[in-house]
């Protein structure tokens, strides 16, 4: 691997810390939706290479069930995909917070994930940009996957990059058996951005 895309200790505090405050207010944001709760999981932040990132995931996120998952590209001064994985549950437990009743048919469940994730992605991504001073533009969100094992979220054919910064943050509600995962992808060139992002963030503390 190219040693210049490696994050150095600090580097990798810093980007722990800013995401963790970005989380925050993307928690928050879901807690007002849901009107529940929201706990967060410490940042995990790896430099992986493009044939490793099934692998990456399925450590992560566990490979005990089917999972479903959002995606949403973004552009800007950094640029990358974002993804929300909810496992088969997820959809069931937010309907029913969201006060859906009796059976929701595929079209409503799939506007219902892409709303969640949509808010997760825009208020993470946003949080981060804005405090390194970085201005992002988004697709709008799409299925990516329904009901596919965690391996297989991914098609490692369809990848144009050797390395990327993966980061990984997951949300549980304090009321339910829920969890959904926001994994943020971000390849070589992103990562060179990124590293002067938060050089000059530091310089500033």
């Amino acid at each position: 691997m190219n040693e210049e895309l490696f994050l150095t200790e600090e580097q990798t505090d810093a980007l722990q810390e800013i995401t963790n405050i970005a989380m925050g207010r993307a928690g928050a944001q879901l807690a007002q939706i849901l009107d529940t709760f929201i706990k967060l999981s410490v940042p995990r932040i790896n430099i992986i290479q493009s044939s490793s990132i099934s692998h990456n995931i399925v450590h992560m996120i566990g490979a005990k069930s089917a999972a479903t998952a959002i995606r949403q590209s973004f552009n800007g001064s950094l640029s990358g995909e974002a993804m929300v994985v909810y496992d088969q549950h997820g959809c069931r437990n937010l309907a029913d917070l969201m006060g859906y009743d009796g059976v929701i048919d595929r079209t409503a469940e799939r506007e219902l994930l892409l709303d969640v994730g949509n808010v997760l992605v825009g208020a993470c991504l946003n949080g981060v940009a804005d405090l390194l001073g970085a201005s992002l533009v988004f697709s709008a969100p799409t299925i990516m996957a329904e009901n596919v094992e965690v391996d297989q979220l991914i098609n490692i054919k369809q990848i144009t990059w050797n390395y990327a910064l993966l980061v990984e943050v997951h949300f549980t509600l304090e009321i339910r058996d829920f969890t959904c995962h926001l994994l943020t992808l971000m390849p070589e060139e992103s990562i060179l951005r990124l590293q002067l992002a938060i050089d000059a963030f530091m310089d500033k503390i």
